[in-house]
């Protein structure tokens, strides 16, 4: 692993999903496996970012339409009936970044679950010279799941933060870790942090 050539990107982690003032706090929505990460990821986000690397948050957003209703998926829309005007949209407080972990060298706005799909992530990775990505966030089975994938389908090496990212069951959340085994590396943070400091 080295450290220039190494990206950790986050997915989701922003006040929206985890802040008790957010569209999920507000909704009674939430997991403590999921409060937890930012505290958890902080420390290695500090020592790739002072050996050379790169932080790129990945941001779920909900564009602003017509009198600002959110384009809002169908499916999305049946599964949290309380997402509404301002929830996830770009500028807005819920949007942002959780502080623990600001701030990010790149954000990207995403519209679905992967961090690739219609972003300019990869463009980001290419003019960078990244070839390694460090992948921690929400949800396990969603957003991080789909973006390991899509670096896979890309020849990115992946590293995927075991106690780095949650889910809002358990079970799922191991029963993912195991099924991504065979297109991943998959450590935990401690572990990932001892690495770059190996590499510096």
């Amino acid at each position: 692993m080295t450290p220039s050539s190494t990206a950790l990107l986050t997915i989701d982690l922003q006040n929206d999903f985890l802040h008790p003032d957010g569209a999920y706090g507000r909704a009674g929505q939430g997991a403590d496996s999921i409060l937890a990460l930012p505290d958890r990821i902080a420390a290695l986000k500090q020592a790739l970012t002072r050996a050379g690397g790169t932080y790129i948050s990945a941001q779920f957003t909900l564009v602003p339409g017509r009198d600002d209703e959110p384009l809002i998926a169908a499916h999305l829309k049946k599964l949290r009936p309380f997402l509404t005007k301002g929830d996830f949209a770009p500028g807005k407080f819920g949007h942002a970044l959780v502080d623990t972990l600001a701030p990010a060298d790149f954000t990207i706005e995403k519209v679905a679950y992967s961090a690739f799909y219609q972003t300019r992530l990869e463009y980001i990775l290419r003019a960078m010279k990244i070839d390694t990505l460090i992948i921690g966030g929400i949800v396990t089975n969603g957003g991080v799941a789909s973006t390991v994938r899509d670096a896979h389908l890309r020849n990115i090496h992946t590293v995927l933060l075991s106690d780095g990212c949650a889910a809002f069951n358990a079970d799922v959340h191991d029963a993912t870790l195991k099924s991504l085994g065979s297109v991943t590396e998959i450590m935990t943070c401690a572990v990932a942090t001892e690495m770059i400091g190996k590499a510096t």
